[in-house]
């Protein structure tokens, strides 16, 4: 995955020095002889595509994962999880996380733009809305061990990926900050002491071009090798804006990540990962949904105030995919970062520190009313965001009934942002509706919004798993976390028309004022599971887990809601932690020696003190703010089945039954409908979860035959992946005017693969063209109108491989 560090930045004297420091010391370390010891070799990660890739008989049908930071069979790790390997991911066409979720149906990824993503699992782990610097995500990323705090890297393309465990429930144990929805636990391929290139190119609709490449082998003996590769993809925009007579919402990015090796003998090994990415296409925007009808008086809603400008959408329809935007857009973004991870192996225990720094920065531009109005003329919010973090872990290398894990970790951030909003000739017209307001009071009227916030943590943590006999195996774990956030906003005033009139003046200030804050808040929390897992049989092992997160208090890095006396409302600055608690129980099981494998997990979540952002109802309002929402529920079922090839077939299926809802949010935003010409708030208890489909799932399956083209020979195989959502909110407020209807998308592919190391394919996404919204916004100013973007039309690409 492209996530990665800049050139001009990789001389960073403290990082650099952290990294040979410890690059160093664990050096040092493998100079001194170590007493032999007899120990169990770690499984290798299997390629979940080959199941049969290891000669061990016990072992054939096993896919490995890290999920408990050590190599196991996925089947014996008492965590509701799915794993999805690269070979899966090509087939399918999958590039990214949001991309992911037609395979995973437990996840879910709401993505108007790079920085408004929002990743949850089992409808938790992000909230809706405008994102706000001051709100921490629960779902947690890694890439080769290194938290990735900015979800705008889920849009990015995935580069040179090994398997991507998506881990359900919270992971506070051992992954730690922000995972209180779970994690995704991605590995990259390995620098091996072989040669190997692959090339692949790919050609498509809407002139979609995709080029990954990637080079490996040794550089200095049998000690050092090195792993490189990239990734390019573009793609005209989907959306054709008549105004601009041009293609929106396009495509592109590169990236490239390369990694060192190094192996000075059998004791230490130093990975070096560096990788950079840029994204700069003509995108985001949205396209009309609907109007819905408000509280409000009917010359200050949508219909009236357009008629009153003679204005007319391109299309009512948001199939047509016609954007009718009249200003510049981009979503212009760069993530970097550089990282080592070395392991030393003491006989007994196994050292492993992973060190790393990462910056992100973003530079967008957009038209916020969604209209060839002249309401906002800009809203850019460009940040920078930079972090560090260490961690170290001792593990034993097994042999024994006790395995355990014990580690630090240290995380430091800041995350800076300087916006702009700047209101145009039809803003005190729209936003100031039936009121008289002369034009000239809100033209050129702009607001800056300087932000910056720190957060440092700190932690311990330790799992072991006693293996009681044969049978019987138990997991407890806990964690502390100490972490302390320092916030600053400041947002000043300028322009629109001069004027000694109070009621003018108050208008005015009531779409946005000038104000000044800082903020503290420093809290500790444990987290921890207990895990049971009992071997049935062989190949039936149920578990039990019960886990808690922590996902600390948050800061408000936006203007603050107004009080009834018009001033902010400094009480709601700082918000307090989340807490949640998870009960898994299931079953993993394995038939017809282990040619299918079936999963089920059932489980029940509660959460204190949800971070929710919701949006300020007032007047002209463009961000939101964070709240608590008192407690939330979440209980579901979990299906997951698969099978190694049956006469040349396989197969795979997961169903997710999820049931999520606002169990007491009295004091919630009010939903569209419900909102008049005051901003009060709204008892959204026992309504439905944001963002949850009540059922979702995904199947699939292939066939591969042995063939031959000529003198050429192989095999040759087609599949079909399909995937299906329920309707859900797109909204904190569940409005009946952001329900996302349900759909389903079913995708194609055939293709040859040659014994030669080349591999052609024909893939079809939404083969039938399923008519389907990504995501919903009602637009600020509350005059009624909806907007979204429409999910991708049925697109065809044809790809070449080569491997040496």
């Amino acid at each position: 995955m492209t996530i990665g560090l800049s050139a001009q930045r990789l001389g960073r004297a403290a990082l650099l020095g952290a990294l040979l420091s410890t690059t160093a010391s664990l050096a040092l370390a493998a100079e001194a002889p170590a007493a032999p010891v007899a120990t169990a070799p770690a499984a290798p990660l299997a390629d979940p595509a080959d199941p049969s890739a290891n000669d061990d008989a016990s072992l054939v049908g096993q896919i490995f994962v890290t999920a408990r930071r050590r190599e196991e069979s996925a089947q014996e790790v008492p965590i509701a999880l799915t794993v999805t390997s690269a070979e899966t991911l090509t087939q399918t066409g999958v590039n990214s996380i949001v991309a992911l979720t037609q395979l995973v149906p437990t996840l879910q990824v709401l993505s108007p733009n790079p920085r408004n993503t929002a990743l949850t699992i089992r409808g938790l782990g992000a909230s809706y809305g405008l994102a706000n610097d001051g709100l921490e995500q629960g779902v947690g990323i890694y890439v080769d061990q290194v938290y990735n705090s900015r979800p705008g890297a889920a849009t990015l393309d995935f580069i040179d990926i090994r398997q991507i465990e998506v881990l359900r429930g919270p992971q506070g144990t051992l992954f730690g900050k922000n995972t209180t929805a779970g994690a995704l636990n991605i590995t990259t391929l390995d620098a091996t002491q072989a040669f190997e290139a692959d090339l692949e190119a790919s050609y498509g609709s809407l002139n979609f071009r995709q080029f990954k490449a990637t080079v490996a082998g040794p550089l200095i003996n049998d000690k050092l090798a090195a792993r490189l590769s990239f990734v390019g993809t573009w793609r005209d925009g989907d959306l054709y804006n008549p105004r601009s007579n041009s293609y929106q919402n396009a495509r592109a990015s590169t990236g490239y990540r390369g990694q060192l090796k190094f192996t000075p003998n059998d004791k230490l090994t130093v990975r070096l990962y560096g990788d950079y990415a840029v994204q700069q296409p003509e995108c985001c925007t949205q396209v009309y949904v609907t109007v819905g009808t408000t509280l409000k008086p009917a010359a200050q809603q949508y219909a009236a105030l357009a008629a009153g400008r003679n204005y007319t959408v391109a299309s009512k329809n948001p199939y047509d995919r016609i954007s009718d935007i009249d200003d510049p857009i981009q979503a212009d973004q760069w993530v970097n970062g550089l990282s080592a991870v070395a392991d030393y192996d003491f006989g007994p225990v196994t050292l492993t520190s992973v060190t790393a720094h990462r910056e992100w920065d973003w530079e967008p531009r957009n038209d916020r009313d969604y209209t060839a109005l002249d309401v906002t003329r800009r809203s850019n919010n460009p940040s920078h965001q930079k972090q560090f973090s260490q961690e170290f872990r001792l593990s034993n290398n097994g042999g024994g009934p006790i395995d355990w894990t014990a580690g630090l970790y240290y995380f430091d951030q800041n995350v800076t942002t300087h916006g702009v909003t700047e209101y145009g000739s039809d803003a005190s017209y729209w936003l100031l509706p039936a009121t008289n307001t002369p034009a000239s009071l809100l033209e050129g009227y702009t607001v800056f919004n300087d932000s910056t916030i720190d957060t440092t943590s700190y932690a311990a943590f330790g799992q072991l798993t006693w293996k009681v006999n044969d049978r019987l195996s138990v997991t407890p774990g806990v964690r502390y976390t100490q972490e302390k956030k320092d916030g600053t906003y400041v947002q000043t005033t300028t322009g629109g028309s001069a004027t000694t009139d109070t009621t003018l003046l108050n208008r005015r200030l009531g779409i946005a004022r000038p104000q000044t804050f800082s903020a503290k808040t420093d809290d500790g929390a444990w987290s921890g599971q207990i895990a049971v897992v009992y071997k049935l049989t062989n190949a039936v092992n149920a578990y039990a887990t019960v886990s808690s997160g922590n996902k600390s208090g948050g800061i408000n890095m936006t203007a603050l809601p107004l009080t009834s006396a018009g001033t902010p409302s400094l009480a709601a600055a700082v918000i307090r932690p989340e807490k949640v608690t998870t009960l898994d129980v299931g079953l993993k099981t394995q038939w017809f020696e282990n040619l299918v494998t079936a999963n089920v997990a059932a489980f029940a979540t509660d959460v204190k003190d949800f971070q929710a952002n919701v949006v300020d109802s007032g007047p002209g309002a463009l961000r939101g703010y964070l709240a608590n929402v008192e407690k939330v529920e979440v209980r579901g079922v979990e299906l997951d089945a698969s099978t190694r090839s049956i006469g040349g077939f396989k197969f795979y299926g997961n169903l997710a039954y999820t049931d999520g809802k606002y169990a007491s949010f009295k004091n919630g935003p009010c939903p569209l409908e419900k909102i008049g010409t005051s901003t009060a708030a709204c008892d959204l208890s026992g309504k439905e979860l944001p963002g949850l489909s009540k059922w979702a799932g995904s199947a699939g399956a292939e066939y591969r035959a042995k063939t031959s083209l000529g003198r050429l020979t192989g095999e040759a195989y087609a599949g079909v992946d399909a995937s299906f959502r329920s309707a859900y909110y797109a909204d904190s407020s569940d409005s009946q005017y952001t329900r996302i209807k349900a759909y389903e998308i079913v995708n194609l592919r055939a293709g040859f693969q040659s014994e030669t190391g080349w591999e052609a394919f024909v893939s079809v996404r939404n083969a039938f063209d399923a008519e389907y919204l990504q995501n919903i916004t009602v637009v600020s100013g509350n005059s009624g109108l909806v907007v979204g973007t429409p999910g991708d039309a049925r697109a065809v690409a044809f790809t070449l491989r080569a491997s040496y």
